[in-house]
């Protein structure tokens, strides 16, 4: 059965990562696989990563962050800078 988390962008991590207001525990039960999709403005990634991930840099990964929130990655970069996405925008997590 397919389903579906909503949030928001909520503030920027100091490496400037988009972290929203999705705590990581509510994703738990959520597939890491590629079937899961997370969307926010008009960008969009595959699959949940944990902060021990082995992705290439400049990928855009939906991380289950330390901070114990989802959080927006570019890898080696700055998601708020290359994304240009703003503190309210959606969230959403589908699977």
């Amino acid at each position: 059965m397919p389903g579906k988390i909503e949030g928001k962008v909520v503030s920027y991590s100091e490496a400037g990562n988009l972290v929203t207001d999705i705590p990581v525990e509510r994703l738990r039960t959520v597939p890491h696989d590629p079937s899961v999709s997370v969307i926010c403005d008009e960008h969009q990634t595959v699959g949940l990563y944990k902060p021990d991930h082995k992705e290439p840099e400049m990928t855009l990964l939906a991380l289950l962050s330390d901070s114990g929130f989802l959080e927006l990655v570019i890898v080696g970069d700055s998601a708020k800078i290359m994304l240009g996405v703003r503190a309210g925008q959606p969230v959403t997590v589908q699977w």
